[in-house]
């Protein structure tokens, strides 16, 4: 196993379960920027680089690589930040990092999701020619012509091609030698993690053919094709990547629980879910889908602001038992008690007087109790 590790970030809650995130040939993880802090919701996002590209060494990988060294970066990463277990996404390359992970190390990898990739990236000699073809004349011939494998008509990403610019020639080259030599046609039915596949219609690279091949092989995998979508769907279409990929990764109440534990609290949550009877049950459960599970967790507005929100609603409508616990979930949230005091007083011009005296009232003694 790798002792020197890939250049890589973390976002997201520490305790929340990790998700690790893979790239393409020739890009860096900026070419998660638009789906990772929308997953950072839920997840301990990781994304790293391949060697040479973004930010890792080009001295961690040799001509003549193979995926399988590859995979064994990642696993040294996930073992220097503790992770004996964690879901996988990848694009392309990165896609299969993770099916090989989930194929030779199954207890590794929990849910896996594969994006524009394929089980064998066809012939070798053209992969053995692109790496030949960088290292006697650097990336940009391979930069000048990527646009058109990387993306439909009109639409671009200069940072990527910039990224791709930038890659170390050599590790370039030996990521072509180990794309030449990957094949996993014959062992992907050994997979048992559950298994999204995406694929992008106007894909020139890995077109929806090879998604299909893989989601047919693999028990139980989904599959989705993304119409108006080329090689890196990421970056050319991350909403519906991030929508994808949050329902595979958190399905709503795996999601809505994370979330309901963070922000209220690990007693509150346990005493309610001991308080759980046949009549509440159904009403517990639509409450950690919906309200935790699919509005707390939108990224659209952080905790902080959802905070403020709840607590002006709670204010307004009376609910003061609610108040006083949402208070402390406030304080959990990172608002200071000048913060909460602010929403108070604007609740006094909005909802009156009395009721903010009662509210003030209502969240000192929350407050007093947990300090």
């Amino acid at each position: 196993m790798p002792t020197a590790l890939l250049h890589h970030t973390v976002d997201g809650p520490a305790c929340a379960p990790p998700l690790l995130l893979g790239n393409s040939l020739g890009t860096s993880t900026a070419l998660w920027d638009g789906v990772a802090r929308g997953l950072s919701a839920t997840r301990r996002v990781v994304r790293w680089d391949l060697p040479g590209h973004g930010r890792s060494a080009a001295g961690l990988i040799a001509p003549g690589a193979t995926v399988a060294d590859l995979a064994d970066h990642v696993l040294g990463l996930a073992d220097h930040l503790g992770l004996d277990r964690f879901s996988y996404a990848g694009v392309s390359l990165g896609g299969a990092i993770g099916l090989h992970l989930a194929v030779h190390h199954p207890e590794r990898v929990d849910r896996l999701g594969v994006l524009c990739a394929s089980a064998s990236f066809g012939d070798p000699r053209p992969w053995r020619r692109r790496a030949a073809l960088v290292r006697r004349a650097g990336t940009a011939p391979v930069a000048d012509t990527a646009a058109a494998r990387w993306f439909t008509p009109g639409f671009s990403h200069p940072g990527l091609l910039a990224d791709l610019r930038a890659t170390a020639p050599e590790a370039y080259a030996a990521c072509c030698d180990a794309l030449a030599a990957y094949d996993l046609r014959g062992v992907l039915a050994s997979i048992g993690a559950p298994t999204l596949i995406m694929a992008g219609r106007e894909d020139p690279v890995t077109p929806p053919a090879h998604a299909r091949e893989i989601a047919d092989a693999i028990p139980g995998a989904a599959l989705i094709e993304l119409p108006r979508t080329s090689h890196l769907a990421p970056a050319e279409r991350p909403e519906a990547v991030l929508v994808a990929l949050r329902g595979h990764f958190a399905p709503a109440r795996e999601a809505g629980m994370a979330v309901r534990r963070a922000v209220l609290g690990d007693a509150h949550v346990d005493r309610a879910q001991a308080r759980t009877t046949l009549l509440t049950e159904d009403f517990q459960d639509f409450i950690t889908r919906y309200a935790w599970g699919e509005v707390w967790t939108d990224p659209t507005l952080d905790r902080r602001e959802r905070s403020l929100i709840t607590l002006a609603a709670l204010v307004a409508h009376g609910h003061w038992d609610e108040l006083a616990l949402h208070a402390v979930a406030a304080r959990r949230n990172g608002l200071t008690p000048e913060e909460i005091s602010a929403v108070l007083r604007h609740m006094a011009v909005y909802c009156g007087v009395p009721a903010a005296n009662k509210a003030f009232a209502t969240v000192q003694r929350a407050l007093d109790d947990v300090l």
